[in-house]
């Protein structure tokens, strides 16, 4: 058992947690919280750590540990868990996981249509993560990132996606508009939610291959990326609101097209 917070793999873990530069180096994330763990592949684990008082306190028939057996782990004490671990309320199980690598070829791999998020410099964690959940319940295809949006494992991000982060494939690129025009070369319609659509977000089709650009929490898209899109969309507004937070119009948009493709997809099967 782990008992002393000068332990080199909790020097270790709290690197992978606070410098995002370290994590690309060693090609691994901090994970924490059973739900997550729990979703971990073995093979994709670099190290799991469980503290003492998580083992004492669960029923060792219960679910609560039996996905264990399936593991190697590390027991710590509690000191040394609240040392390594990102949250104020550790729930007592951290893992070590090694990042997925993904290729914009492979977006496209799937059995609908591609459907994806196109992000441009969205740099708070928290609309990232949440953007990777909704876009998992949504069935997006997809996340595309320039290199200025957050990083993808950052602690925040990795919490905020309550285990999509496992599910959901993603690429950065070094030149965003040049990916836009090879996806318009590939067949993919590009939407973006601007101040000059002309159509409500609602009138336009999303049953194709599609993508939604998504820009900077604080400037939104730049004028460069946004004249990529085939066709700007409104989402309408009540009241004095003049825009959403960009994870809302993200969900907004990717819903909206989740609601055509059921519609299309049920339509098809009674045809058939």
């Amino acid at each position: 058992m782990i008992t002393s917070i000068k332990n080199e793999q909790v020097k270790r873990v709290q690197n992978l947690i606070k410098k995002g530069k370290f994590r690309r180096e060693e090609g691994l994330y901090v994970a924490e919280g059973l739900r997550m763990c729990r979703e971990l592949d073995p093979e994709e684990t670099a190290a799991l750590y469980v503290a003492q008082s998580f083992l004492e306190n669960a029923d060792p028939n219960g679910d609560e540990v039996r996905w264990l057996e399936k593991f190697r782990y590390e027991t710590v004490s509690d000191a040394v868990m609240n040392a390594m671990a990102d949250t104020q309320t550790p729930q007592g199980i951290l893992a070590v996981a090694r990042q997925k690598q993904y290729t914009l070829e492979g977006l496209f791999e799937t059995k609908t249509p591609a459907c994806l998020m196109i992000l441009e410099t969205l740099q708070d964690p928290g609309n990232l993560g949440t953007i990777i959940r909704a876009g998992e319940g949504a069935g997006v295809t997809g996340i595309i990132m320039d290199k200025k949006t957050a990083d993808i494992y950052n602690p925040k991000v990795i919490r905020s996606t309550m285990g999509s982060i496992l599910r959901m494939p993603f690429v950065y690129t070094e030149d965003l508009r040049e990916t836009c025009v090879w996806l318009k070369e590939r067949g993919v319609r590009l939407f973006a939610a601007h101040l000059k659509g002309k159509h409500s977000y609602d009138q336009e089709d999303y049953t194709g291959a599609c993508g939604f650009l998504i820009g900077n929490e604080a400037n939104g898209l730049t004028d460069e990326t946004a004249e990529l899109a085939d066709t700007y969309v409104r989402i309408p507004m009540a009241g004095k609101v003049e825009s959403l937070n960009a994870a809302v119009a993200a969900s907004v948009l990717m819903f909206e097209a989740a609601r055509q493709r059921r519609i299309s997809s049920k339509s098809a099967d009674t045809e058939s």
